[in-house]
């Protein structure tokens, strides 16, 4: 089974580094679980950042503390599950295992956020120079 990003997860991730997208692209083929990107998944202005901290969404504020999304550094994806959005730590560790393999192939070191130690962002991903 082949999926594809839909248009709009295509549109949400304009801004973002090129080795995100060509990331995507190829994770899309490989994984086993259809996924998409958000509205607020890829580049992020200030305003929209410090709204995402307010409501608890994120410990970057976009101010002080400056996410990798202000710099197109970064990206969310959702799983999506019988019709409809899923975040779901075992659908986003299988997308997340497709992410990390399509960069692998592609060689460039991505993070996922589902491995940081200090908390965890399953669907956060970034890409480091």
């Amino acid at each position: 089974m082949s999926f594809e990003l839909g248009k709009n997860s295509l549109k949400n991730r304009e801004g973002i580094d090129d080795r995100l997208l060509d990331i995507t692209d190829l994770a899309i083929k490989l994984t086993n679980i259809d996924f998409g990107i958000p509205n607020t998944g890829g580049l992020r202005s200030v305003e929209d950042q410090a709204k995402l901290f307010t409501a608890g969404k994120s410990k970057a504020d976009g101010r002080t503390n400056h996410s990798y999304h202000q710099t197109g550094k970064a990206v969310d994806v959702y799983a999506y599950v019988d019709g409809k959005a899923s975040w779901e730590k075992e659908h986003l560790a299988i997308i997340a295992a497709a992410m990390l393999q399509a960069s692998a192939q592609l060689g460039y070191e991505l993070k996922w956020g589902g491995l940081w130690k200090s908390w965890q962002d399953f669907p956060h991903f970034e890409i480091r120079d």
